[in-house]
């Protein structure tokens, strides 16, 4: 990232650490952290959180911890936490330090002992359905345990035998005192231990009973000084526990928490669990499928970093819901590709084109810009030959005068080479256009003669000197705006035409591609190398997004 900081517009979040910076709370300094569950990939929702957990640090002098929320062995692995760290620095963002709540699992021990010694948690035995049962719902409170009063000296008797491994899962577990008709159900006696007899990646079998995010997270954040602890808007309910936690242990620091509105991206699924989902039935093609909202899906698809940033500052930090269009997050890599990307030609649905008067063995190199704006990226050779690809909709044997590409007895330019005429076609069995056979004019190339109007400028790819290349065209994978929010299951609204491969050519200039270069296709729109399949002598090519709806409307006047 620029070492020119990438300052978010006004916001509330950062009007508060800017007043507590002034007013030398915190001794004006600011932490934050990015606490994620290492159980998925991080998606574009995370993208927000840690451009602003890192971006309002950074603004103020500050620093990040990276903190692995790893206190459900049964859902966590190492590989989601090293794509996490993947990300994060793919973006252009550094973490001070790197911590894992199982850091802090003894701590956390011990802090229970302190709660459980000063009467303010018990052990509980009911099951988890009487928990819910006794818990109470949104309009009627909560009823006590029967064994809410056992006595403290009985608790840490309970608690040291849980963590000893002598009782199954699900037998105990320890819960906070609170209260019980709190209008807050988080407030009800909330459980933070349970057993787990499950082999932790991390910790290995030295534990059997994990402490729960709400209590594990308020300490971590204390233990590492964190001064503002940004969060979703789902976590507010929690604040009143957050802060009860802190409030009623021996810690030194109380970090702020401060929530904002998640992103929702329309036509996208944000759940975790729902992306996990597509995953494991093999609905997508893996966590970094360019279909799906992960970051490192985005990338794939040849998304960058710099434009990611930029639309998690455009879309803004607000306490109101954040329903995103998609063609917000278009029109930035646009912007952001625009004067970065080479310009290149690809043909993606070809029909041959043959210049009958053009001689049979010749290879002309044509000298051409990479772009029609910027000298700085240079110029490429073109390979012009006798036989050559268009696009299959830049051809008709008939149209009318709104048609700017090719027709039966018409003339166009062939991008930086020579006007040609079409004369006749040749058709398969099927009566399917096979060929076109054109005639050209040596006089043209580079120039119109004075006078002499042409129907318009089509791209190319010579059939010799080209390279065969397997493209991927993607549309949105749900078919409505807001799946997440849908009372149908998710899977049913999924698109069946979210992915369409062709085999097209391109010109050889891209058979040296890698997955970190950037190219427009010419009116076609802005492509990379796919990272994963393509491979020395297959090019596969996935399209980042199109252009800018001028084509379609080009082709809806046409009609």
């Amino acid at each position: 990232m620029s070492e020119e900081i990438e300052k978010y517009p006004p916001n509330f979040i950062r009007n508060i650490i800017e007043k507590d910076v002034q007013a030398g709370k915190n001794s004006g300094q600011v932490i934050t952290r990015f606490p994620p569950e290492p159980n998925g990939y991080l998606h574009i929702g995370h993208c927000k959180a840690i451009c602003l957990s890192f971006g309002m640090a950074q603004e103020f002098g500050g620093s990040t911890n990276l903190r692995f929320d790893d206190t459900n062995p049964l859902k966590e692995k190492t590989e989601y936490m090293e794509s996490m760290k993947t990300d994060i620095e793919w973006l252009g963002f550094k973490w001070k330090e790197e911590r894992n709540a199982s850091d802090y699992f003894e701590q956390l021990y011990q802090f229970a002992v302190q709660l459980i010694e000063s009467g303010k948690a018990y052990v509980d035995s009911l099951s988890a359905d009487e928990i819910r049962e006794y818990r109470g719902t949104l309009t009627t409170p909560g009823r006590n345990s029967p064994y809410r009063d056992r006595s403290a000296e009985e608790n840490l008797d309970l608690f040291r035998r849980m963590r000893a491994g002598e009782f199954a899962d699900g037998e105990h577990v320890l819960r906070l005192k609170i209260d019980m008709a709190s209008p807050n159900i988080n407030m009800r006696d909330p459980a933070i231990y349970r057993i787990r007899h499950a082999e932790h990646h991390q910790t290995g079998d030295a534990w059997c009973i994990y402490p729960l995010y709400d209590y594990t997270h308020c300490i971590s954040d204390s233990l590492e000084g964190i001064t503002h602890s940004l969060c979703d808007l789902g976590f507010e309910a929690h604040r009143p526990l957050y802060d009860w936690v802190l409030d009623n242990i021996n810690v030194n620091c109380h970090p702020q928490q401060i929530e904002f509105s998640r992103l929702n991206l329309q036509y996208t699924v944000m759940s975790k669990r729902k992306l996990k989902q597509l995953v494991e039935e093999n609905l997508v093609d893996g966590w970094d499928d360019p279909r799906m909202p992960t970051i490192s899906g985005l990338r794939r698809r040849g998304y960058t970093a710099a434009a990611l940033r930029d639309f998690c500052r455009r879309i803004g930090v607000t306490k109101s819901d954040n329903n995103v269009e998609l063609a917000l997050l278009e029109s930035v890599i646009r912007e952001d590709l625009e004067d970065t990307a080479p310009r290149v030609m690809g043909v993606i649905n070809p029909l041959r084109l043959v210049i009958d008067n053009y001689p049979v063995d010749q290879v002309e190199n044509l000298t051409v810009p990479n772009h029609p704006k910027l000298e700085s990226l240079g110029e490429r050779t073109l390979q012009f030959t006798r036989e050559v690809y268009i696009d299959r909709d830049d051809f008709r044997e008939e149209a009318n005068r709104k048609y700017k590409r090719l027709v039966l007895g018409g003339e166009v330019r062939l991008r930086y080479g020579y006007v040609v005429r079409a004369n006749e076609v040749v058709r398969d069995a099927s009566g399917e256009i096979t060929e076109v056979h054109c005639t050209y004019d040596p006089e043209t190339l580079g120039r119109n003669p004075e006078g002499r109007k042409v129907r318009g400028v089509i791209h190319w790819v010579s059939t010799t000197e080209g390279c065969p290349a397997e493209i991927r065209l993607y549309e949105p994978l749900f078919t409505v705006d807001y799946p997440d929010a849908s009372d149908q299951d998710y899977r049913d609204l999924m698109n069946p035409d979210s992915l369409t491969i062709k085999h097209g050519f391109v010109e050889k200039s891209l058979a040296e591609a890698t997955p970190d270069d950037h190219y427009q296709f010419e009116r076609e729109g802005y492509f990379c190398l796919d990272s994963r399949h393509a491979r020395p002598g297959h090019l596969v090519f996935n399209r980042t997004v199109g252009l800018r709806d001028t084509w379609a409307k080009i082709a809806q006047q046409e009609d």
